[in-house]
């Protein structure tokens, strides 16, 4: 369970009970009882219709007021979830959730929009459910990169 089936990633929350076996002297060894169960864990798991979670980050982003838009319009692409809004000053505060891996250079793409005159911070708040999509795509990565080392 520390490479799990789906894309060699940690796999958590599962309880695995094993009630019944039986040692044969010719042909059990312990090798053998491995692999059976790492066959079995692994049906077992891909058939339970398992789900990724993905780390979700509160994002606080200070912006001047006539560059909000383009933010905004930057932070729905990276499936950010917009809280709410508040006025700071001549600046305006968007709080949004943002999945960790869509934060991958956002410093620059920030810096970019706003010619360096906004900033953010982040903090962890929780794990969510990866979307649908997004796990088809991570796990056809992950497949082909199997299939190179083994193929």
């Amino acid at each position: 369970m520390e490479e799990g089936p789906l894309t060699g990633s940690y796999v958590r929350d599962v309880r695995v009970m094993v009630y019944d076996g039986k040692m044969h002297p010719v042909d059990s060894n312990d090798i053998s009882f491995k692999i059976a169960g790492m066959m079995a864990f692994k049906q077992a798991f891909t058939r339970a219709d398992p789900q990724l979670l993905e780390p979700i980050y509160d994002l606080e982003v200070v912006v001047p007021e006539e560059l909000m838009g383009e933010v905004m319009t930057d932070l729905q692409a990276r499936r950010s979830i917009i809280q709410g809004m508040e006025a700071r000053g001549a600046y305006q505060v968007i709080k949004a959730k943002t999945p960790l891996a869509e934060l991958d250079r956002y410093t620059t793409t920030l810096r970019s929009i706003t010619q360096g005159r906004a900033n953010f911070s982040t903090s962890f708040a929780e794990y969510a459910p990866v979307p649908y999509d997004v796990q088809q795509k991570l796990m056809a990565d992950y497949n082909e990169q199997v299939e190179e080392v083994h193929g």
